[in-house]
C-alpha cells in the first residue's frame, strides 16, 4: 500500500480534532502490510507504531528509504520480544534497535512476570490514588523506568534520521514516551493529545492484531475493543500531573539524566519553530 506525502520535514504533523476525541488527517498514517497503527509524528525525525514483527520486505524498504528510519525504540518487555520472536528489521544494517522496557528488570512486575505482557501496564499501588487506572498506569512508567524513557528520548534527540517508537499496540507505552518527547520539545498540548487520541481510529484493527497473537490472546480475547481505545482527558491529565509534580516534561527528563544539549537537539528536531 502506498503512503501520502508527509508534511514538511522537522515539523509536527498537526492532526485535526473532532468531537469525541477521534482525529483524522490524510497526511499522518503510514500504511504498511505488517502494522495497523503506524504513523508519522514529526517527518524525518519521529515515527510511532504497533509491533513491527510482521513487516514485509516492502514495508522495511518503505520505512528505511522513504521515511529515513535509522533507530527503532522497542518499549516491549523481554518476555514479549522472546515470545514474538525477532522482527525483520533485525537484519537491516541501516537500522539500530534499542530495547527500552518500561518495566523493572527485577522485583514486582518484572520482565519475567507474565502480567507484564499486558500491553497497557499496571498502576503503581498507592500512587495517584484519585486518578483513573490508565492515568495511574501511565504515570507508573515514569516511576518504574525513568532510565528507559530518558534513553528513548535521547535517541530521538541524537539520531540523524527518523526514530520509530513502538510497543505492542502503539498507543499506551508508545503514547507516553512520544508525549513526553513532544512536550519537552515545546509542542503544544493540543497537538500532543490529538496524536495520542489518533489510535482510536484504528482500535478495532489494533485489538484484532493483538488477539491474533498467542502472547496477548488469553488476556484480551472477548474484550470490546472500544474499552481499550484512548480516552479524551487521559493524556491531558498525564501532562498536567507531570507539570504539577515535576515542573514539566523537560524538567522531569533533565532531573533524570537528559542534559541541556540533548534537550536543545530534541527541540531542534521535533519543534524547531516552537
Amino acid at each position: 500500500m502506498g503512503t501520502a506525502c508527509p508534511p514538511t520535514r522537522g515539523t509536527p504533523a498537526h492532526p485535526v480534532r473532532h468531537d469525541g476525541g477521534v482525529t483524522t488527517t490524510p497526511l499522518r498514517w503510514i500504511e504498511l502490510d505488517g502494522t495497523v497503527n503506524a504513523r508519522t509524528v514529526v517527518p524525518g525525525a519521529l515515527l510511532r507504531s504497533d509491533n513491527l514483527q510482521a513487516l514485509s520486505a516492502p514495508d522495511v524498504r518503505r520505512l528505511v528509504d522513504e521515511h529515513d528510519l535509522r533507530v527503532v525504540v522497542d518499549l516491549r518487555t523481554d518476555v514479549e520480544v522472546v515470545l514474538e520472536g525477532p522482527g525483520p528489521l533485525v537484519g537491516e544494517d541501516a537500522v539500530r534497535i534499542d530495547h527500552r522496557s518500561l518495566y523493572p528488570d527485577s522485583g514486582g512486575n518484572t520482565d519475567l512476570d507474565a502480567d507484564t505482557v499486558r500491553p497497557w501496564g499496571e498502576p503503581v499501588e498507592g500512587q495517584y490514588a484519585d486518578e483513573s487506572p490508565v492515568v495511574r498506569a501511565y504515570m507508573s512508567y515514569l516511576h518504574r523506568r525513568p532510565d528507559s524513557i530518558v534513553e528513548s528520548v535521547r535517541a530521538i534527540a541524537r539520531t540523524d534520521g527518523a526514530v520509530l517508537v513502538h510497543c505492542a499496540a502503539g498507543k499506551d507505552r508508545t503514547g507516553v514516551v512520544v508525549a513526553l518527547a513532544l512536550s519537552a520539545a515545546g509542542v503544544d498540548d493540543e497537538t500532543i493529545v490529538a496524536d495520542y487520541l489518533a489510535s482510536a481510529e484504528r482500535i478495532e484493527a489494533i485489538m484484532a492484531r493483538l488477539v491474533g497473537s498467542e502472547t496477548y490472546r488469553a488476556e484480551l480475547e472477548g474484550h470490546d475493543p472500544q474499552v481499550h481505545a484512548p480516552r479524551v482527558g487521559t493524556m491531558d491529565r498525564v501532562l498536567e500531573l507531570v507539570d504539577e509534580h515535576h515542573g514539566g516534561a523537560a524538567a522531569w527528563l533533565a532531573a533524570n539524566g537528559l542534559d541541556d544539549g540533548d534537550l536543545e537537539r530534541l527541540r531542534e528536531r521535533l519543534a524547531p519553530g516552537a
